[in-house]
């Protein structure tokens, strides 16, 4: 069954626009003005910090909406694209070159681990459509569930508590809770030890 886009741009961008349909924006202008303002502190305040300065980093994150739960550990080289969809439990862990794609929500839950490099896209295309819009999905990272280093998550895939993405692999549909997957697609390969926090 075909997942319904959170967000799709034909439903808010005028095609008078542009008379090519490719050059037309995703998104209205109060949206992107958010973004570059976003961007600018990015660069000058959260690429450049320390390594150990976390709560400075989600500090920053919550300035410009974000929810993020306690001991969230977002590393300088992080991307997130609009921490306004961002939603974080507590102790989430995003590795350093690790990038958060979120036009629409996105959640992860408690101990959620984002390795170096992983990608979390969270919109794609209509490529059947004339106008290509874009088709904003949202997405949720379970638990305990683990994306590791470049691995990436297709738009709208869901991962379930404790599921492992593992190395250089790429989602492309729903991951169960407790399992290990990897390839290109990947595939259930094992189960995984159900493990709670102490």
């Amino acid at each position: 069954m075909a997942r319904k886009p959170a967000y799709n741009a034909a439903e808010h961008i005028s095609a008078d626009t542009a008379t090519d349909a490719y050059l037309r924006p995703a998104f209205p202008a109060g949206n992107r003005a958010r973004r570059l303002v976003w961007n600018i502190v990015h660069a000058l305040l959260y690429r450049t910090s320390p390594r150990p300065m976390h709560s400075w980093r989600a500090m920053l994150l919550r300035l410009f909406g974000a929810t993020l739960g306690p001991n969230c550990h977002f590393y300088p080289s992080s991307r997130v694209w609009a921490p306004w969809n961002l939603h974080c439990a507590d102790s989430v862990g995003v590795g350093d070159d690790a990038e958060i794609y979120n036009p629409a929500r996105v959640r992860l839950g408690s101990h959620a681990i984002l390795s170096q490099g992983a990608y979390l896209c969270g919109a794609t295309h209509d490529y059947n459509d004339p106008g290509f819009p874009l088709l904003a999905y949202e997405m949720e990272i379970g638990a305990y569930a683990w994306v590791c280093a470049r691995a990436s998550v297709a738009p709208g895939v869901q991962i379930a508590e404790g599921a492992v993405l593992g190395l250089a692999s790429v989602a492309t549909h729903d991951l169960e809770a407790w399992t290990v997957y990897a390839g290109s697609p990947a595939v259930r390969v094992k189960d995984r030890k159900r493990t709670l926090s102490p």
